[in-house]
């Protein structure tokens, strides 16, 4: 396995999850299935709730949004203060969040609404998070080694969270110094990155970011950013060109600090 050597100015880790430090089998075949077979249900019962009245509306301002684009979106009209049907009131809801999860969508609103049942599940145990097994002794080492450790990703901080705070390793969040997620900005966008580094109170290039996405790692090295192309086990596919220009990282074990023990 070839040995990556980070710069020594790098003093933070920035880290994508799905794919990187978590299987993406994890997210396809265990995440989004759950929200898809429970969601009609924990609307109902949520329903009245405070917290998930604010969800219902971040997705009509998303699909009002959407209808001003010219996005082929299912209308969702739902006003919960004056909306009397609620079983058509669900299932308008439904309709416009599965739609959105067929899309691919990383709208902020449903990725909250997704977090939101995500932390019912974890809680309860019915879900654990998923992590490879080089990730959390490389964690441990940076730390020791005096970097900071950040999360980006394009689920919500509270899903992140909770991945980690109930996952198969137990609660790792002590392992992080903060999270990010697309409320920062979208992940392909460079100026995302500028606005972390400014957040983390750093230069980019004090940064190493590693994410399994090549259109990530293309706008964190337009920001400044260092770059590792993380491949993994059903990951996407890339380019010999893609290979030949990043830093490809097998394992977290891979990667070594220079000038540092």
């Amino acid at each position: 396995m070839v040995t990556i050597t980070i710069p020594e100015n790098v003093g933070v880790f920035l880290l994508d999850i799905e794919g990187t430090t978590t299987p993406i089998t994890f997210v396809k075949d265990i995440l989004f299935p759950y929200i898809k077979e429970h969601l009609e249900d924990y609307l109902s019962a949520h329903w009245e709730e405070d917290e998930c009245k604010q969800d219902v509306h971040l997705l009509k301002k998303q699909a009002e949004e959407d209808l001003k684009e010219n996005r082929a979106c299912p209308v969702h009209a739902v006003d919960q203060t004056v909306h009397t049907d609620e079983e058509k009131a669900i299932r308008e809801v439904v309709d416009n969040v599965l739609w959105q999860m067929a899309a691919d969508r990383k709208t902020t609103a449903l990725k909250r609404l997704q977090g939101h049942m995500w932390r019912a599940a974890y809680t309860t145990g019915r879900i654990k998070g998923e992590v490879y097994q080089d990730v959390v002794p490389a964690i441990r080492r940076w730390r020791q080694q005096g970097l900071k450790v950040y999360i980006y990703s394009s689920g919500s901080i509270e899903a992140q969270k909770l991945l980690f705070g109930y996952s198969v390793e137990g609660d790792l969040l002590d392992l992080f110094d903060g999270h990010f997620d697309t409320t920062i900005g979208a992940k392909v966008e460079s100026k995302s990155y500028e606005k972390i580094a400014e957040r983390i109170g750093c230069s980019p290039q004090e940064i190493m970011f590693l994410t399994d996405v090549t259109r990530e790692a293309k706008a964190a090295e337009d920001a400044g950013l260092n770059v590792g192309v993380v491949v993994r086990p059903g990951n996407m596919e890339l380019t010999e060109e893609e290979r030949s220009h990043y830093s490809i990282v097998m394992t977290f074990s891979q990667l070594e600090l220079c000038g540092r023990p």
